[in-house]
């Protein structure tokens, strides 16, 4: 069956959703450490969360990026990443969505949250023909990721560097055994309304 040009892929249970996100040491270790954000973690500032497992290896090379080089498994609350959601303005104008660009950056300003969809991505990281969701989280959303939706964060750098050194070696079926099981998550009415549109 072919896949849907728009689609949330995600590690998920009945109620939590798995995200990356990849910091610096000075970050990520004390957030795997601890299950929580250090005070460091600047909840003032729009983040990105990535249920993409091979999205985040393509935005931060397998962890061998400056101030990327700690791969953290952000696991929240679904009804948290719902309310993000629900809250989300797509991050470019679509005029199917829009009545006009104006319209649209208003809306962009007064929500805490917004959406992408950026290509998905293979092994090698190359772009594949559909798209998976990033979630800018800010304001409120930014605060309520990370101080109540939170429910474990784990330290996967191991895991990026065991796949891409199977990669490298081109043992692409080994790689592929060793992904987080990345399934269509399940969108109940309405939830996708407002960002479903665009390229």
């Amino acid at each position: 069956m072919q896949e849907p040009r728009r689609r949330i892929r995600a590690l998920h249970t009945d109620t939590t959703v798995t995200v990356y996100q990849a910091y610096g040491p000075a970050i990520g270790v004390p957030a795997a450490r601890d299950g929580r954000f250090p005070a460091a973690w600047k909840r003032d500032r729009m983040t990105w969360v990535k249920p993409s497992f091979l999205w985040m290896m393509y935005r931060c090379g397998w962890a061998e990026k400056e101030g990327q080089q700690t791969v953290l498994a952000v696991e929240i609350q679904r009804s948290g990443f719902e309310w993000a959601l629900r809250h989300a303005c797509l991050a470019h104008y679509d005029r199917d969505l829009h009545t006009d660009r104006a319209a649209w950056r208003r809306e962009l300003r007064e929500a805490p949250a917004r959406v992408q969809w950026d290509p998905e991505r293979d092994l090698r990281l190359r772009p594949l023909p559909y798209r998976s969701l990033q979630l800018g989280l800010s304001g409120e959303a930014a605060r309520r990721y990370a101080d109540e939706w939170t429910v474990c964060i784990r330290d996967v750098t191991p895991l990026a560097r065991e796949v891409h050194a199977l990669v490298r070696a081109g043992d692409l079926e080994g790689a592929r055994r060793l992904l987080p099981r990345e399934e269509p998550y399940p969108v109940v009415e309405g939830l996708l309304g407002r960002v479903v549109a665009g390229a």
